[in-house]
């Protein structure tokens, strides 16, 4: 019975180590642009019945919940946490963000990621690139914006326009 009592409480002390290393993460990432903080989610591990629900004690006494202990928690999960942050004016021309519900696709040497950080920036050959990965994920679908641009206009629903010198139309 003691060996089993160990055992529930080493695997509480694993699980709330593992929630601390996710709330640790949140902590030092709470500073970056498009995180999402994580929760842990823990469910309990089997129970061992003891005596079935139903009998009697030994005074004669109904039990209906019957005597059982349990064998611990594991972490069941961790999940991100959706929820709308807080959306900054920048003044930059390629920041944008994301309201409600989705991601950006980018991509590098074929594959394909998602995130929600809006700090995007051109590169050396017009691309549109994710700012802050200085890795070159480039936003999907490709927009390359030509050399000649003066000014930037995205609209509400995504669609880039560019005013190019020498012209006064997006």
């Amino acid at each position: 019975m003691l060996y089993r009592a160990m055992n529930a409480a080493a695997s509480g002390m694993d699980s709330f180590i593992f929630n601390l290393d996710v709330i640790a993460n949140n902590l030092a990432n709470a500073g970056t642009t498009g995180f999402k903080r994580s929760r842990t989610d823990f469910e309990d591990l089997y129970y061992q019945y003891y005596k079935a629900p139903g009998p009697t004690d030994n005074l004669g006494n109904i039990m209906p919940e019957g005597i059982f202990a349990g064998s611990g928690t594991r972490v069941a999960a961790v999940q991100p946490d959706f929820t709308q942050g807080s959306i900054l004016q920048t003044g930059r021309p390629w920041d944008v963000a994301i309201e409600g519900n989705g991601f950006f696709q980018v991509s590098e040497s074929g594959t394909f990621y998602y995130t929600r950080n809006g700090q995007f920036t051109v590169n050396a050959n017009g691309t549109v690139v994710l700012a802050s990965a200085n890795r070159g994920l480039i936003l999907e679908p490709p927009i390359t914006v030509p050399q000649d641009t003066v000014q930037v206009s995205i609209s509400a629903d995504g669609v880039v326009s560019v005013l190019q010198s020498g012209s006064n139309q997006f």
